[in-house]
């Protein structure tokens, strides 16, 4: 397996732990030299506030964890495959990735919600953008093609848009954040269903860039240039970010308060069985902002190394209980509260080697 673009965390020694017989013993070839106790992998959309849960717990327990910000696609590849201990993803797995997973049942435990953002560089422009989801469409799509298009322009008034071109900017890597971007313009904009929505799509216009990181560092260094990323990665670059029009009709810019607002009535409509694999894109509510999402932690309910498993089972709770707390320091909205005891319940529905 080769190397991987970014290891989050203290005394990153040990290699990568090759395929094994299932999640839990795969990582053992890293956890015998002591540099870290549990490894994970995938999405770059929540890569920040895990960063900084894995860090704080081991400052508090003693527990390593390396976690390898690759992508969604990347990390359901590697948990199905029992290479990494847990994975972590913007996009529930299918029902096809569920079945094609080695060592047995998977479950999602959502973790915290977060938007994605479209990000742009007209350095004329100080005000945000405001964009329709159709004209989010169009553009992606290479229909628009110059920032003054009259569809553009009629949603701005009041902004000295350029004649230049646009430049669209989307992942070139397997990405929860392409499918939550890919699932919106789906629900919200009719003539993007033609596309169609996933981790990966047939991109109709632009280049590619790896992950969040990447996309928004193109965005940064070229002026004309769009893209989507985690609303936390363009405020890390100080990259502007669109008022999108939601279902209600407004212009909504993303934030914390907005993502929470999009996930308000969630909780009270789950249903008691759920797992948790749920949209909230384009949700109602005139205060909610329409590119939102939860990002989930994957892991295979039956772990058969008990001292791992028991290791994630305590994190994932700490996470539920101290760590959500955290989450809008770094732009990210927590769990709705009412989600948390049915989401621990998940929690507690693993076992180790037959034991809970």
């Amino acid at each position: 397996m080769k190397a991987l673009k970014l290891a989050v965390f203290v005394l990153f020694a040990a290699a990568c732990a090759k395929e094994g017989s299932n999640s839990s013993t795969a990582s053992s070839t890293s956890s015998s030299s002591g540099s870290v106790d549990l490894t994970g992998a995938g999405a770059t959309f929540p890569y920040p506030i895990y960063s900084k849960w894995f860090d704080e717990y081991a400052k508090l327990t003693g527990v390593k964890i390396n976690y390898q910000s690759i992508g969604s696609g990347g990390g359901i590849r590697q948990l199905s495959e029992g290479t990494v201990d847990f994975g972590a993803s913007d996009s529930p797995m299918s029902d096809a990735e569920l079945a094609k997973a080695k060592f047995g049942p998977i479950l999602h435990i959502p973790t915290v919600l977060g938007a994605v953002v479209i990000t742009y560089n007209i350095p004329a422009l100080s005000a945000p953008l405001q964009l329709t989801p159709q004209a989010i469409a169009d553009i992606f799509a290479g229909k628009i093609t110059k920032w003054n298009d009259a569809r553009i322009a009629s949603l701005n008034p009041a902004a000295p848009l350029p004649s230049s071109d646009i430049l669209v900017v989307h992942r070139s890597d397997g990405s929860g954040t392409t499918y939550i971007f890919t699932d919106y313009l789906s629900t919200a904009a009719p003539s993007w269903k033609s596309i169609g929505k996933g981790k990966e799509v047939n991109w109709p216009a632009g280049l590619g860039a790896k992950g969040n990181e990447g996309v928004a560092g193109q965005v940064k260094q070229t002026p004309g240039a769009i893209g989507y990323v985690e609303l936390a990665y363009a405020k890390q670059n100080k990259l502007p970010t669109a008022a999108v029009k939601n279902k209600a009709g407004k212009f909504i810019t993303p934030s914390v308060t907005a993502v929470t607002a999009a996930a308000a009535g969630v909780a009270k409509t789950l249903p008691a069985n759920t797992d948790f694999r749920i949209s909230v894109v384009d949700a109602p509510g005139p205060d909610a902002y329409p590119i939102s999402s939860f990002t989930w932690i994957i892991a295979y309910q039956h772990q058969s190394d008990a001292g791992k498993g028991k290791k994630l089972v305590d994190f994932l709770n700490w996470a539920l209980t101290k760590g959500e707390p955290e989450a809008p320091s770094l732009d990210y909205a927590p769990l709705p509260s009412e989600m948390i005891p049915g989401v621990r319940a998940r929690v507690a529905a693993i076992d180790f080697a037959g034991a809970k």
